[in-house]
């Protein structure tokens, strides 16, 4: 257990999120890696792996319930010092897991068919989609308990193993993919049944790797399995906090969707190439997401322990790196986006799709930071529902009109990105001033014990 209610907030924040980068670095390299081999089976296939890893936003956003309000209340009773609740909590959580993990093998089985057939803009790409989500499907369902133990140690204060465990399964998926995606040494190529099948048996190692630090190694929260029985009193509050952060990405789910059921109708290289571009994208947020991923248990262990003020300080600091690291990215983006993009494609078609979003997308880089930040504070103080209203004003403004432009003569690619892009600049609005109102709500009994001075000064 590492305490973050003492010394400074930005290195905190840093120490936390690097680890967490090089770890989400390690979890992109899963879809880019089988994005790599799969582009050489054409864009049919290229455009229904993307679809189907869209689909896997279902499952990040139930892991998300999960993980948002593990850390929330170990984080909480770490900073209040209370080393049972914070054990119970985490075999909550594991117990919780192992219920999503069923949840979620039987909602894939039934779904995927009818999610690929209704946004594929061919059989073809339809069917890739499905071949693909049904052998990724076990490794989904094993992110459960994967999100649980890795959400533990960030509420603790702790994220090094978690980086460690993904970087070795990372490593096992790069050696898998090209066996059985291309074929390579046993000359029986797979396909995109292979890039489903080498990514469940890197998340079953991921899994196995972290069952076994947690049993020899953790010593802070233990695995308990008498504390795994249902629990009213712990599930409550996880998912009070945990439901809305789910929800919040199940909402980009659908905007996800929506926009590829809005560009069927250019044809299989319109939907590759904003997959690519898409997945590129998610790629280069990894540094702005990893301190959003950090800022909860920095903020989170300080709210426990009734620091407003570096709760306030947890903030400013996220906000100031997000953004600054956004802007630096978005000019990446803009400089070279024919690189970025022509890694994973040599169809002219896909790639000047993927080039065109990259560019005009881009321009809304540092409004996402500035969300990230928010999103990230509303997790710490437990209440998720602001960043989810948030999310929802940016998918209301957006499908309405999108749906009225793609009926309009001239329709284009490009006015579908620009929508984007206000959108998203509303939500950050939407996300200051809610922001503003939970600060001002949540952290006035604490100013008033700092006043009185039962709140020891920031250090």
């Amino acid at each position: 257990m590492k305490d973050l209610t003492q010394g400074p907030i930005r290195g905190h924040i840093v120490a936390m999120a690097t680890p967490i980068a090089v770890g989400m670095l390690v979890q992109t390299l899963y879809f880019l890696v089988d994005l790599y081999f799969v582009s050489r089976l054409g864009p049919e296939a290229i455009a229904g792996v993307s679809q189907g890893g869209n689909a896997v936003m279902i499952v990040i956003a139930l892991t998300q319930m999960l993980s948002v309000g593990t850390v929330a209340l170990i984080s909480h009773a770490v900073g209040a010092r209370e080393h049972a609740r914070a054990e119970l909590a985490f075999n909550q959580s594991l117990g919780l897991a192992i219920a999503c993990t069923l949840f979620a093998l039987a909602l894939g089985l039934a779904g995927i068919q009818a999610y690929m057939s209704a946004v594929g803009a061919t059989e073809g790409i339809a069917e890739a989609g499905r071949t693909y989500l049904l052998w990724y499907l076990p490794g989904l369902a094993l992110q459960f308990p994967l999100a649980a133990m890795g959400s533990a140690m960030r509420g603790t204060g702790v994220a090094k193993p978690g980086m460690v465990v993904q970087m070795l399964t990372v490593l096992v998926n790069i050696v898998l993919a090209p066996i059985l995606i291309a074929g390579w040494g046993t000359g029986h190529p797979m396909g995109v049944m292979g890039a489903g099948l080498a990514s469940s048996l890197a998340v079953a190692a991921g899994v196995l790797m972290m069952v076994v630090y947690f049993v020899r190694l953790e010593s802070y929260v233990s695995v308990r399995p008498m504390q795994m029985l249902p629990r009213w009193n712990v599930w409550k509050p996880l998912l009070r906090i945990g439901v809305p952060a789910g929800g919040e990405f199940f909402l980009m789910f659908l905007y996800t969707s929506a926009i590829y059921w809005l560009i069927r109708g250019f044809g299989p290289a319109a939907q590759a190439g904003f997959g690519i571009g898409l997945r590129v994208m998610q790629a280069v947020f990894l540094p702005a997401m990893a301190i959003s991923f950090a800022l909860p248990a920095v903020a989170g262990q300080n709210f426990g322990a009734r620091r407003a003020d570096r709760v306030r300080e947890t903030l400013k600091q996220g906000v100031i790196i997000e953004c600054s690291l956004m802007l630096l990215l978005a000019i990446a983006c803009h400089l070279v986006p024919e690189s970025m993009i022509g890694a994973f494609t040599s169809d002219p078609a896909v790639a000047e799709v993927g080039v065109g979003f990259l560019t005009i997308i881009s321009t809304n880089f540092v409004a996402m930071g500035f969300v990230f930040a928010c999103s990230g504070l509303f997790q710490a103080m437990g209440n998720t529902w602001p960043a989810m209203a948030s999310t929802a004003t940016r998918l209301v403004t957006f499908v309405g009109p999108a749906v009225w432009l793609s009926q309009r003569p001239g329709f284009a690619l490009r006015q579908v990105w620009f929508l984007s892009v206000a959108t998203v600049l509303l939500q950050a609005l939407v996300s200051g001033l809610l922001v503003r109102w939970q600060l001002r709500q949540r952290l006035q009994a604490f100013d008033v014990l700092a006043r009185e001075g039962t709140v020891p000064a920031a250090t």
